[in-house]
């Protein structure tokens, strides 16, 4: 199976928001990403819209219907305003994501089975729209099964201490962790997403390493590479990263 690349353009939003002349083109990134053989487009709409704003949802779903082999993923906290995209849009994939609303950005996964109770009926409710759910969760394998257990689809594994670890002594060590989390995750019947600071250098290590892995999430990296080499190059550079890495599994 080949691992499906997201791109996130929050960032691109990032940049827009700076000026009122409503460029660069959120939709426009998106595009020019999927043209360029990108399988689909995450967002994090924050409830304080420092990046990407409600219209953009909307306007990248509108956009999303002309691919519709992509995948639409709207991440966020679904105790605060996810689900209310969710309702209305109904994407491809949304992944629940513990953030508080003045978060700088994600840094942890959810604690199950601790938060399950008000997590399930969330998760069911996606469902029931026909939207399939990934949560976001540390690589810890002893809480995969109650992931699935609430209903969940996938996990999206938390990639930051790899991140952090990768060309140092430390990252043969953090890689096993993460391939134990994955085994553990399918073993649960559950898929495995990745996401949170992987870049070129980082990622064909993680793909040869982390068994099952069905999509990486990438933005900030991506955004920068793409502020040197333009949306396709870059779209190009890290399926060929994925390929590469695939090949050598």
């Amino acid at each position: 199976m080949t691992v499906q690349l997201s791109v996130n353009v929050n960032k691109v939003a990032l940049v827009r928001n700076t000026r009122h002349l409503g460029i660069p083109s959120v939709t426009r990134a998106a595009e020019q990403c999927l043209a360029a053989g990108a399988h689909g487009i995450t967002v994090h709409p924050r409830p304080d819209q420092r990046h990407i704003r409600p219209q953009d949802v909307f306007d990248l779903a509108a956009l999303m219907r002309s691919w519709p082999r992509a995948e639409f993923n709207i991440e966020g906290n679904p105790t605060q305003n996810l689900m209310d995209f969710i309702r209305q849009v109904r994407p491809r994939q949304a992944t629940f994501v513990p953030d508080s609303e003045d978060q700088f950005t994600s840094d942890h996964g959810w604690s199950l089975p601790e938060e399950a109770e008000r997590l399930a009926p969330l998760v069911g409710e996606c469902r029931a729209l026909g939207v399939r759910v990934s949560l976001f969760m540390d690589p810890l394998p002893e809480q995969m099964a109650s992931a699935r257990a609430i209903g969940a689809d996938r996990v999206e594994l938390y990639t930051e201490p790899y991140a952090a670890a990768w060309g140092t002594p430390g990252q043969a060590a953090e890689l096993q962790r993460y391939a134990a989390a994955a085994r553990a995750a399918r073993d649960a019947g559950l898929g495995v997403n990745a996401g949170h600071d992987l870049n070129r250098d980082n990622l064909p290590a993680f793909i040869a390493a982390v068994p099952g892995l069905a999509e990486v999430s990438i933005g900030h990296a991506f955004i920068a590479d793409a502020l040197e080499l333009g949306y396709a190059r870059a779209t190009r550079a890290y399926l060929r990263c994925i390929a590469d890495a695939r090949a050598v599994a």
